[in-house]
């Protein structure tokens, strides 16, 4: 290349496209008109980020990179780039009618991850590395629980077709009862007896087991979401495993998600028409993360339980004639709402000390979880939890420290 070649090519603008995988990544340039310049593999190592971004670098000006899996495959070059000063930009894998219609290998995907990075189609910024933590916790936990369930099932079909003393003996048990049974197990008998209380007494004990690890990974998981964002884990019906899911989805930086309708729309909970005649309705969208919108489910349940404000809303709404499944639309964008503001803006969260006297203060007055949990049309477990600063419910937790003193 000469010298005149040479300075044409650094002051020219170009956009970069990075389709990534376990251990390789394919990296494309084109020009600010789009035009394909080159592309070529590198290893995901350091020496290979490095040599990703000199090839980058040689062809001009990086105005920005898009990378598929910023989060993923892309996350080593990712840091590598923005440590760098390139930005980034997360792009979608493209769908599969794309594919049909162009094709797919790494270079095409890595052209088209350039492409959108030029065109404005890909502008979110990659989500930081501030809650890789709460998501391998969340990861693990999740997994405890599939494997503590994959235990159960199997134990349940073994009783279902053991011979009839052991169903008879074990197949009435529930629970946590039938897995302490199980566990105890001394296999005797004959060989299919063995065989089979061996192998129920192995699998209750990868249940309890697996219990003791799950139970311990939450608590671990809950204290780095409540250091991480006391606001959101305060939140009525948020507990660690929902508040750990909108975490990983926001990213550590929400503030890449300019409105709380694009972080709507990112949980799958932002209404899209479906009206078709006469019917005039809407629906919430069917995109996005599909376990941020389990999480948001899962909080307009707890709400529609054990929420005053919530019951109240659902009772005045199901009045005006609105289905339940409509309700539950309306809930889970409200929730929608509330849960961004806690994910970008500072929310002052009273502290929980001033909750550890009131047990003492209901056993003073001789007054059983049992007769406190009635006058509040609640659970008994409910108001333990409380006590213990275990569940949050700032607005029980006031009405209740005022009926412990006048009772």
């Amino acid at each position: 290349m000469t010298s005149e070649a040479a300075a044409d090519t650094a002051d020219q603008d170009v956009f970069g496209g990075v389709d990534s995988h376990a251990d390789t990544l394919h990296v494309a340039v084109i020009s600010d008109n789009g035009g394909h310049l080159a592309d070529a593999g590198f290893t995901t190592t350091a020496a290979g980020y490095a040599a990703a971004l000199a090839f980058l670098t040689a062809h001009g000006n990086v105005i920005a990179v898009g990378v598929e899996g910023t989060s993923s495959y892309g996350a080593g070059f990712t840091r590598t780039a923005r440590s760098h000063g390139h930005p980034v930009v997360e792009v979608n894998r493209p769908d599969r009618a794309e594919h049909r219609r162009i094709g797919k290998s790494d270079p095409i995907d890595a052209y088209a991850a350039a492409r959108a990075a030029l065109s404005g189609r890909a502008s979110s910024a990659p989500k930081d590395d501030t809650v890789a933590g709460i998501r391998a916790l969340h990861n693990a936990a999740r997994s405890a629980v599939k494997a503590r369930t994959a235990a159960l099932n199997q134990i349940t079909h073994i009783l279902i077709t053991a011979p009839e003393s052991i169903r008879a003996r074990y197949g009435q048990l529930k629970g946590t009862d039938r897995t302490d049974a199980l566990a105890r197990l001394r296999p005797a008998g004959d060989a299919v007896h063995v065989a089979v209380l061996t192998a129920l007494k192995s699998l209750a004990r990868r249940v309890k087991e697996l219990t003791a690890e799950h139970t311990a990974l939450t608590k671990a998981l809950d204290s780095e979401v409540t250091a991480h964002n006391p606001g959101l884990r305060a939140a009525h019906g948020v507990g660690p495993d929902t508040a750990a899911q909108l975490l990983i989805t926001a990213g550590g930086n929400p503030e890449r998600m300019r409105t709380e309708a694009s972080f709507a729309a990112l949980c799958g909970a932002a209404p899209v028409p479906a009206s078709s005649g006469r019917t005039n309705r809407h629906r919430l969208s069917r995109g996005g993360d599909r376990a941020a919108t389990a999480a948001l489910h899962r909080i307009a349940m707890v709400r529609m339980s054990s929420d005053s404000r919530t019951r109240a809303y659902v009772a005045r709404q199901t009045a005006a004639g609105r289905t339940k499944k409509e309700i539950i639309r309306l809930l889970k964008r409200a929730v929608a709402r509330e849960m961004f503001r806690c994910l970008t803006t500072t929310v002052t969260v009273p502290g929980t000390a001033d909750l550890r006297p009131l047990r003492p203060l209901r056993q003073s007055k001789n007054i059983t979880l049992t007769a406190a949990a009635h006058h509040f049309g609640g659970w008994p477990a409910t108001i333990s939890t409380l006590e213990r600063g275990i569940r949050r419910d700032d607005d029980l937790a006031h009405t209740y420290r005022d009926w412990l003193q006048t009772a």
